[in-house]
């Protein structure tokens, strides 16, 4: 279901696929992350590296009575400290949606799917 905005020249609309592209986008700027991970698919118990051209693949955008919740699946680079990419990730997300799209995000979660050496 997309989002609407309105302004004082009309309506945007602004589709969840949208919004989790700009997402993921603003994650994979963040140092200590190796990229975006599937929502559903482990193979053999190893998350999937998305391509950057399937950043949406590892978005989750959910509508709550609260506001905006976005998911996040990741894989994190090793000998990184998990929780302060989580947390950079989560500012950077916060921030870019904000501006991009002026849309407020109530929550931002994040799993880590995996833990990887980068190359």
């Amino acid at each position: 279901m997309p989002m609407q905005l309105t302004n004082e020249l009309g309506q945007i609309h602004i589709t969840d696929e949208c919004i989790a592209v700009i997402a993921g986008s603003a994650a994979m700027d963040c140092y200590g992350l190796v990229g975006m991970a599937s929502r559903k698919q482990l193979k053999d118990g190893i998350a999937e590296l998305l391509k950057r051209d399937n950043l949406s693949r590892g978005v989750e955008v959910r509508k709550e009575k609260d506001g905006i919740h976005i998911d996040l699946h990741i894989i994190v680079s090793y000998g990184t400290r998990i929780s302060e990419v989580a947390h950079n990730i989560q500012s950077k997300v916060k921030y870019v949606l904000n501006e991009v799209i002026g849309l407020e995000v109530s929550q931002v979660h994040i799993f880590v799917q995996d833990v990887r050496v980068s190359t």
